[in-house]
């Protein structure tokens, strides 16, 4: 399934015009099509559906077949980035998103409090889910206490809940090493290795740090330990305006989703917060409308959510929530409007997968079917077929708008 690199094909391609490209991403909304009805064969769309009938459908693959994406390499493919040809973890994007000076040379981690026994087993992987409010002082504490190792200066930096970005600067660094949570309770932390020979050093640190973190937390009876996820430095990467000179904007309420963005040089909108309704990014979006943007990123997540939870009767209801507020959507007349997910998340599975994603595409000349609905069985025999690489969307919807000159003479 060779998709060729936007990165090389577009920017001799792309031109700017007024035309506006909406990008919807219902984070993990696909399902799995077998005896029981998928969350989105479940919801009541009216509006939905509608909209379908004048668009084109089909289905996406955010990696490759069998490959189960995490949700930076699938909203970077969305975004038209080959995930195979990066190393961007979620550290990396967890910092951006908390609006982190990462540079190039760094390293960044995601890291969880979490609660260990006095073995040093696992307890709690996210210590309870420990408020914001709570978890903050902890990162100012170990700010104090540690704030450079061996010659690398650390800084941690509070995210939501029991989450933090920790970031390492200094000289030899390289962001190839192995995650300490093992993604299991009652055993211990993996040591973080190296995957790399040039790798060597930033594990030793980070092993460091981990250890450092257990000294000055280890009085708490909750949250007295750390896990490091998604350690990664921060590649060079072209932005939209390099690749398609477009001027986008993000609306997500969540750091990781405002980190891949930043990445790609959108701008933010920090007035969204996790606690948000979709109504309430709606509004946020016909604000930005306003805004001299072009290209319009509108992040859900609690189709995700409740697809972790297992919980698909509450991932039909978000959607019909999204499906209520579509006719605010259509009311800012996008030009082309891009409907999808950046994975499939099942409820039977509770987890992501790698079922393709069921995803619109309206424009002026996307040929539109006439489909009945929008779901998998019908996304799959739509006019974009079933599987079709998600880097080809930003082409598409490039296309559809107008941005794109002739290839060749």
């Amino acid at each position: 399934m060779h998709d060729p690199s936007n990165l090389t094909l577009l920017p001799p391609l792309a031109r700017r015009t007024d035309s506006k490209i909406l990008f919807i991403v219902l984070d993990g909304l696909g399902g799995v099509i077998g005896p029981e009805p998928t969350a989105l064969m479940r919801a009541t769309c009216p509006h939905l559906d509608a909209l379908a009938a004048r668009s084109a459908l089909g289905r996406t693959i955010p990696v490759a077949d069998g490959i189960t994406p995490g949700s930076g390499p699938g909203h970077f493919a969305l975004f038209g980035y080959d995930p195979l040809a990066m190393h961007v973890g979620r550290g990396l994007l967890e910092a951006l998103g908390l609006g982190v000076d990462v540079r190039e040379g760094d390293v960044a981690i995601r890291g969880n409090y979490c609660t260990l026994d006095a073995e040093g087993r696992l307890l709690d992987r996210r210590a309870g889910r420990l408020a914001t409010e709570l978890a903050a002082p902890l990162a100012a504490e170990l700010n104090a206490a540690i704030g450079r190792i061996e010659d690398v200066e650390v800084e941690v930096h509070p995210g939501l809940q029991y989450r933090f970005a920790a970031v390492f600067r200094g000289p030899g660094l390289d962001g190839h090493v192995g995650d300490t949570d093992p993604q299991a309770e009652g055993v211990l932390p993996h040591p973080a290795r190296a995957r790399q020979p040039a790798a060597e050093k930033m594990a030793r640190i980070a092993e460091a740090f981990a250890a450092a973190a257990r000294k000055v937390l280890g009085r708490r009876d909750v949250a007295n330990g750390v896990l490091l996820r998604g350690i990664s430095g921060r590649p060079p990467l072209p932005t939209y305006q390099q690749v398609a000179q477009l001027r986008p904007v993000c609306i997500a309420a969540y750091p990781a989703y405002r980190g891949v963005a930043r990445m790609l040089g959108m701008d933010i909108r920090t007035d969204v917060e996790p606690t948000a309704t979709v109504a309430d990014e709606v509004a946020v979006l016909e604000d930005a409308w306003q805004q001299p943007h072009d290209f319009y990123f509108l992040h859900i997540k609690k189709t995700d959510s409740y697809g972790e939870d297992g919980n698909e009767a509450a991932k039909a209801g978000v959607i019909e929530s999204f499906d209520a507020q579509l006719p605010r959507i259509l009311a800012l007349k996008p030009d082309v409007i891009v409907i999808t997910g950046d994975h499939s998340t099942p409820g039977p599975m509770a987890g992501h997968s790698w079922h393709p994603v069921p995803t619109l595409l309206y424009g002026p000349w996307c040929e539109p079917e006439g489909a009945p609905g929008f779901d998998e069985a019908t996304c799959g025999r739509g006019r974009l077929g079933p599987r079709l690489p998600a880097t080809a969307l930003l082409r598409l919807a490039l296309a559809n708008a107008g941005k794109l000159a002739k290839f060749g003479a």
